[in-house]
């Protein structure tokens, strides 16, 4: 079959790989439909998540229909359209049936990886390097799919691909950074980025009740997406002499009530602690740029919520004293999407949550490489590159 593979930073090839097979009785076999670019993948292509090897297919947020079921699937069948949340689940360990799904104990089959790094082993999640199971990712023809009964959600039939594929990751990604603000009436939430994740974690704090959204972010057309298609308040940071100061005057000298990092480590700003950032990533001498998160944990009311949905490494100048001496709350995980997609089936069946105005390009998957250099450089407006296989 035909996969997009990483082959180096910045080097990404498609290529003839091996079809997938059913490895154990609880395997399906996924003909993929749709797949996507995901601004976690841009990690891996500037070489900041290790562990990553020659011919590795990446891609983690997909929709696709079962043509091959293992002896021991009960809940899916043949011909079945589903989409896959993008951490591998067992369903069984304590921390599956605790709803903390991204931390699954017995999907990594590496966690010799993460255990010197994060003291334990984590979920493994597709196509996203061996440190997270080394599991063949989404930008390929087939996948094969471990736990399908646990994984594989059937989309009903009133809920197109294109609306089902970002249920995968963006958005319950997205939701779940809302939920953790314990979004109250009259809450204001503000939102770093404007990117997919960052726009249905404003979708979702609407849906949960906010009564502002507030977006963060520089290109104008993804501001406009936030105004047009979400119906947040915009701030573009990079016209204005100070984010905190924009958003104090916004929200009557209080802050926030919760603040939603959707950018991560790869994070753009201005001024010198991002001259310092760029210098120290680019030498490798730590791995993220922390603007956003800066901004986001200053902004935040005293006594207010930080959710973190942006993937970070090792950040130097952490303002942990900020974090204690505001009597804040922080959360953050990969995303626990098992808890959150049937309810997202559901927003997306009753017309309440359509997120494939994400789609800005769309492309073969001969063409993937073409829609990665575009989507990493948000060049023509690109929001989400789509691959059809």
């Amino acid at each position: 079959m035909r996969a997009l593979c990483w082959n180096g930073i910045n080097d990404l090839r498609v290529e003839t790989v091996a079809d997938p097979e059913l490895v154990n009785p609880r395997d399906v076999i996924l003909k993929v439909l749709l797949t996507t670019t995901c601004g976690s993948d841009l990690h891996l292509l500037d070489g900041y998540i290790p562990t990553m090897r020659a011919g590795d297919v990446i891609g983690h947020e997909f929709i696709g229909e079962v043509v091959e079921v293992g002896a021991d699937v009960k809940n899916v069948s043949r011909g079945d359209r589903v989409v896959v949340p993008s951490p591998v689940c067992c369903g069984n360990c304590w921390f599956c049936q605790h709803d903390q799904w991204s931390l699954c104990d017995n999907s990594n089959p590496n966690p010799e990886l993460q255990e010197p790094v994060l003291g334990y082993p984590t979920a493994a999640i597709f196509g996203y390097s061996h440190a997270f199971g080394g599991y063949a990712g989404s930008h390929a023809q087939y996948m094969r799919i471990p736990y399908a009964d646990v994984g594989c959600f059937k989309v009903p039939d009133g809920v197109s691909n294109e609306q089902a594929l970002f249920l995968s990751d963006a958005a319950p990604t997205g939701f779940m950074g809302a939920d953790f603000c314990d979004i109250k009436p009259g809450h204001v939430v503000a939102v770093w980025g404007a990117g997919g994740v960052g726009l249905m974690a404003m979708r979702s704090a609407y849906l949960l009740g906010a009564e502002r959204v507030i977006a963060i972010d520089r290109f104008p057309e993804r501001l406009a997406m936030a105004r047009e298609r979400v119906g947040a308040e915009t701030i573009n940071y990079a016209e204005v002499d100070s984010v905190l100061d924009v958003l104090k005057e916004m929200t009557g000298g209080r802050g926030p009530d919760a603040c939603i990092d959707a950018v991560g480590m790869e994070a753009h700003g201005t001024g010198v602690e991002y001259a310092y950032d760029r210098v120290k990533q680019a030498v490798r001498l730590h791995t993220d740029r922390g603007e956003a998160l800066r901004q986001a944990i200053l902004a935040c009311r005293k006594g207010g919520t930080l959710s973190i949905l942006g993937v970070y490494g090792v950040m130097d100048k952490f303002p942990i004293g900020v974090i204690m001496n505001k009597g804040m709350t922080v959360r953050t995980a990969q995303q626990h999407g098992h808890k959150y997609l049937p309810r997202l089936l559901e927003h997306a069946s009753r017309g309440e949550l359509d997120p494939s105005f994400l789609i800005t390009h769309r492309f073969s998957l001969e063409e993937s490489p073409r829609g990665y250099d575009l989507f990493k450089h948000k060049q023509e407006g690109c929001v989400r590159a789509v691959f059809a296989p």
